[in-house]
C-alpha cells in the first residue's frame, strides 16, 4: 500500500486530512500530537509498518512491514456525543466486526478493547484523548488488524492467542478496501453512538456472552462471574454466584478456568 493507493481507495470517504507513513513508531502518538495541533475532525494517521506501536496498558503491538493494518482516527466529538464518549471502542469494535462479516466471517468481540476470530484475537483498539480543560476536545481511535500471517508474534509473545485474515479467509487481503470499509462502517455508526440500538448491537457481538468468565485488573484478585452483557456506558456486567449483578469498569476477560 502506497500514498496513491490509499487516496485512490478512500477518496470517496468524507475525512479530514490524511497522513500517510512508510514506518512510524506509533500512529496514535502521531495523531495526539497532531490533534493538540488542530487536525480537522475524522483525520486519519496511517503507517505501513509500526515499530513503536502499543495497545492498552502500554502493551507492545506488533506491526512487521506490509502486514497489517495500523492507523488512527481523530475524532473530536460534538457535544450531542459528548456523554457517550465512553461507547467510542464499542464503535471501532462494531465497525471491524460488521466488516468481516461482508466477508462471511463471525467476529466476536473481547471486552473491552479486541476483536476475536474463531477465539483468536484479529484485532486491537486504543482509545486515547486530548482534553481542553475538563472536556474531551479530541478521541483518538488506534486500530491494528492483522492481516498477513507474518503479523501475528510468535507464541512466546503472545498473552493471547491470534491469528490472521489470511490464516481465516485462506486468501490474501487487499488492505485499503478493508481499511475504506472499516472507515465507512465507523462514519455510518457515529450518529447512532447515543442509541439503545448500538449498545444493544454492541452486546449482541460480545464474546463469551453466557459463559462464566474472570475479570483481571492490574494486580488486583480477578472478578469471576457469568458473562450478562453490557451496562449503557460500554461497562461489563457480570452475575456472581449469589446471582447478584457486577459492573467492571476495567479490566481484561477471559473465560474463566474449569475447576
Amino acid at each position: 500500500m502506497n500514498p496513491n493507493e490509499l487516496k485512490k481507495a478512500l477518496s470517496k470517504l468524507p475525512l479530514g486530512d490524511v497522513r500517510y507513513f512508510d514506518s512510524i513508531g506509533s500512529t496514535n502518538n502521531e495523531a495526539l500530537a497532531w490533534a493538540t495541533s488542530g487536525a480537522k475532525d475524522l483525520s486519519l494517521v496511517i503507517s505501513d509498518e509500526q515499530t513503536a506501536g502499543r495497545g492498552r496498558l502500554d502493551r507492545k503491538w506488533f506491526t512487521p512491514r506490509g502486514t497489517a493494518l495500523a492507523f488512527s482516527l481523530i475524532l473530536r466529538p460534538t457535544a450531542e456525543e459528548k456523554p457517550y464518549l465512553t461507547r467510542t471502542v464499542g464503535l471501532a469494535a462494531l465497525a471491524i466486526a460488521d466488516t468481516l462479516r461482508t466477508r462471511d466471517l463471525v467476529a466476536q468481540i473481547k471486552w473491552p478493547n479486541d476483536v476475536l476470530l474463531n477465539g483468536c484475537k484479529l484485532a486491537g483498539i486504543l482509545i486515547e484523548s486530548v482534553w481542553s480543560g475538563d472536556e474531551v476536545d479530541y478521541l483518538v481511535i488506534g486500530i491494528g488488524v492483522n492481516i498477513l500471517k507474518e503479523a501475528v508474534p510468535s507464541a512466546e509473545l503472545l498473552q493471547f492467542p491470534a491469528t490472521s485474515l489470511e490464516e481465516a479467509l485462506g486468501a490474501t487481503v487487499e488492505r485499503g478496501k478493508l481499511l475504506h470499509d472499516i472507515l465507512a462502517g465507523m462514519i455510518a455508526l457515529r450518529p447512532h453512538l447515543g442509541s439503545d440500538s448500538f449498545v444493544a448491537a454492541w452486546e449482541k457481538a460480545l464474546a463469551y456472552r453466557g459463559e462464566q468468565v474472570q475479570v483481571q485488573e492490574g494486580s488486583a484478585m480477578p472478578v469471576t462471574g457469568k458473562l450478562l452483557g453490557l451496562e449503557t456506558d460500554g461497562s461489563l456486567r457480570l452475575s456472581n454466584e449469589d446471582g447478584k449483578s457486577i459492573t467492571v469498569r476495567f479490566g481484561d476477560v477471559r473465560l474463566r478456568p474449569q475447576a
